[in-house]
């Protein structure tokens, strides 16, 4: 009995000094609110909010929202966002707090601005690193191959981002291939980038607000692939009034049209490309002979603000290539060929605040990609038709929380959870005067699922540490895969603007991308993890230091990181995807399960990045010192080997300078240590007898003896432009002339044995094929 008072006596003092503690404590209370751009009215992603007294602060999540609890008090509070004026005002505290407020965009870009330490976004203090952001104005500023700004092409400048070949828009990110890169629009995953070939991406700058780009330390929200997280969101529209951008160029033309549904609560954006390279071409052709290329994209939003606490988004994308060749050399032979492949995505999201200090975004997604060949030929009265087609096709649904309950504490949560159905091969053949029909369609259907908890948690002013955890499932006939990925990074303030950085991340990919181009090129087959073949899986550890010189506008980062990657997969040597012998009659599809081998990966390197993002003089250098292997049990006979992209040395520096308001001058150099290839050691010719009663035939054959054991010359190239903006009455024109590969550097393509003869003498030599010489371009654009 006297133990039992004893705890009652005990229970009832703790709660009087909890009770006596609380009453000490200051209330708390929050003040959130969204914030946009003034004159349009689109929200505003990434805007620090700063409290100078507390020397606390946050930022806008991706949709605009922002929430901070603190003590009652009276505040001053500072909004601050890149190319916007900052806003300084004063904020009573003594309930909670609701308060929107409007940006309006910097008027003084050209002029060097004074900068305040505490109004802006610092790296030194982000807990996450290998973040790159781009400003989108940015994008639109940098010398552009053939006129067409790339997003794609600009990552391709930064550190720890490589491209593949000459002119191509993929990325190779800390050694990791195409295939680990997760591409994602408004919300929605995008399979295949490229138009033309790999030469430009499907990617409209001007119908982007924001693109950030992930290279390591990922945070546990996405999940999916190896390498890199590249998030672009469209524009929401204009709510206010009608705006329009008009472009042409030199091999396309362009349209943008924004303006609202209802003012002040809904908008729309429309955009849309075509280039017109067949138009260009078709009169050049032959009389028997026609066919040609094209390329078109769509993007269009909608967005409808039901209360203050609601709103609801749709987007789209759409786009296709198409490549056709077709031959009548007379009545008795035709020949028609086609190829196309193209992306279409959509996304419905709906955004709820269910208080100051709880967001929420819940999404519905359709992704698909399709790849088809068309070939039919007539010859002597007989006709063939071969088509084949493969893709992906997604639905998905998404839900994420931001809960911000303290300062120092931002919280996430969420799920998705995708239903994909893979098309390795859909494959017909007809023989219509045989009466011969061959149909086969290779279906494989999985689901993927993720669910993550992750904690922005700052304990001091010295330490800021991002950790969480994602689990993913995956389920393929009876197959499933389950995988814990952790993440976390953290962040020690050494000296004021200067901290020390480290991170781990663990993630699993469980689609895998077949490629026997290296290039990625639509014929390249997106495929499920299946009992063969096992997902795909990484740890990479980084190391770094983030130093901020606010009075010069400057950041500084230096990373080094360490990647290994397991069950990385790839074709067997000589396998392919389809086998297409002396016309369709004699044409099969390949079972790509049997012509598959898996391996594991090895990069490590250092990263280097000076830049500078905006004022009179702006842009960034550049430098990546990195080494990449890989390893297959049957590839190179099990021995290591250097992977076709991995250089050495990486160099770019990107210059943006406005000496006057009406004209802007860009140039950019890129420097890389050459790509590796496979050549043989020696050639010769050997004697063959296949059947019976039959004389030999002579073959030339290849001896190869390590695989990527040539390294190409080094490529470089200088690429300059200057726009000429002229305001107009009702417009603003803009001329732009750039020119790509300046000195007209030789860069290696490929490389192409040939024999060359001195006298008598034969010897085998090398020829060096390039791609692009010095090439102009223009391109005109008016805004409205």
């Amino acid at each position: 009995m006297i133990k039992k008072t004893k705890s009652v006596l005990f229970v009832l003092l703790l709660l009087i000094s909890l009770k006596s503690i609380s009453q000490n404590t200051p209330q708390r209370y929050t003040i959130s609110g969204y914030v946009k751009e003034k004159s349009s009215g689109e929200l505003l992603p990434g805007v620090t909010i700063y409290l100078p007294s507390l020397r606390t602060g946050t930022s806008t999540n991706a949709y605009g929202f922002y929430s901070i609890t603190v003590p009652q008090d009276s505040y001053e509070v500072v909004f601050s966002f890149v190319g916007y004026e900052a806003v300084k005002t004063q904020v009573n505290l003594e309930k909670d707090t609701e308060f929107n407020l409007d940006l309006e965009p910097s008027l003084t870009k050209l002029e060097e601005i004074e900068v305040v330490a505490e109004q802006q976004e610092k790296v030194s203090e982000q807990a996450q690193m290998s973040l790159i952001k781009v400003p989108v104005q940015q994008l639109k500023d940098i010398p552009a191959f053939l006129g067409e700004k790339d997003v794609l092409k600009v990552l391709q400048l930064m550190p720890g981002v490589q491209s593949g070949s000459e002119g191509s828009s993929g990325l190779y990110v800390r050694g990791g291939g195409p295939d680990q890169n997760l591409l994602i629009l408004d919300d929605a995953t995008v399979y295949n980038a490229n138009h033309l070939f790999g030469f430009f991406s499907v990617f409209n700058g001007d119908a982007l607000k924001s693109v950030e780009l992930y290279k390591g330390g990922f945070p546990a929200r996405f999940g999916g692939r190896l390498s890199s997280v590249i998030k672009m969101d469209m524009k929401e529209g204009h709510k206010e009034e009608y705006h329009g951008k008009a472009a042409i160029g030199l091999i396309s033309s362009s349209a943008v049209l924004e303006g609202p549904l209802k003012k002040g609560k809904s908008s729309f954006l429309l955009s849309g490309r075509r280039t017109y390279i067949d138009l260009l071409t078709r009169p050049l052709m032959p009389a028997d002979s026609k066919g040609g290329y094209y390329f078109y994209d769509l993007n269009a939003k909608l967005n409808y603000e039901l209360s203050q606490k609601d709103k609801i988004y749709l987007s789209g994308y759409f786009g296709r290539d198409r490549f056709s060749v077709k031959d009548m050399e007379d009545s008795d032979y035709k020949y028609d060929a086609g190829i196309d492949w193209g992306n279409a995505t959509a996304t419905l999201r709906w955004n709820h605040l269910f208080n100051n200090k709880l967001f929420a975004n819940t999404a519905f997604i359709f992704s698909d990609y399709e790849f088809g060949i068309d070939v039919s030929e007539t010859y002597q009265g007989r006709d063939f038709m071969l088509k084949y087609k493969s893709g992906i096709r997604d639905f998905s649904i998404k839900h994420d929380l931001d809960f911000l309950p303290h300062p120092k504490h931002h919280i996430r949560a969420g799920f998705q959870s995708t239903f994909h159905t893979f098309i390795p091969s859909a494959f017909v053949l007809e023989d219509e005067s045989e009466n011969e029909f061959t149909n086969e369609k290779e279906i494989y259907e999985s689901l993927e699922t993720g669910i993550y908890l992750e904690d922005n948690y700052k304990p001091t002013e010295k330490i800021n540490i991002e950790a969480g955890l994602r689990l993913s499932h995956f389920v393929h006939n009876n197959k499933q895969y389950f995988k814990p990925e952790p993440r976390i990074s953290a962040a020690y303030q050494l000296a004021p603007n200067l901290s020390a950085k480290a991170s781990f991340a663990s993630m699993n990919q469980y689609i895998h991308l077949l490629s026997n181009s290296g290039i990625g090129l639509p014929t390249d087959l997106w495929v499920s993890s299946t009992d063969k073949v096992k997902p795909q899986s990484s740890n990479q550890v980084a190391l770094g230091l983030a130093k901020d010189f606010p009075d010069k506008n400057f950041s500084l980062t230096l990373e080094t990181y360490y990647k290994k990657s397991k069950n990385v997969i790839g074709y067997k040597e000589g396998a392919t995807f389809l086998v297409l012998e002396e016309g369709p009659e004699n044409s099969e599809p390949v079972n790509w399960e049997d012509n598959v081998t898996s391996g594991q990966g090895t990069s490590y390197g250092a990263e280097l990045l000076l830049q500078r993002k905006y004022g009179k003089f702006s842009g960034w250098i550049g430098y990546t010192l990195s080494w990449t292997k890989l390893q297959f049990d049957e590839i190179n006979f099990g021995n290591p080997f250097f992977a076709k992209y991995d250089r050495r040395h990486d160099l770019s520096i990107v210059g943006i300078y406005k000496p006057k308001k009406n004209i802007t001058l860009s140039a950019s150099w890129v420097y890389g240590t050459g790509n590796n290839y496979t050549l043989a050691k020696r050639e010769y010719y050997a004697r063959e007898h296949h059947f019976q009663n039959f004389p030999p035939y002579i073959q030339n054959v290849s001896d190869y003896e390590e695989k990527n054991n040539f390294r190409a010359e080094a490529y470089h190239r200088l690429d300059v432009g200057i726009q000429f903006h002229k305001k107009k009455k009702r417009w603003t024109r803009t001329w732009e002339i750039g020119v790509y590969n300046l000195y007209n550097r030789k860069n290696p393509f490929f490389y192409m044995p040939s024999t060359k003869y001195e006298g008598n003498q034969e010897r085998g030599v090398l020829e060096k094929i390039t791609l692009f010489p010095v090439l102009p371009s223009f391109s005109y654009r008016i805004e409205f």
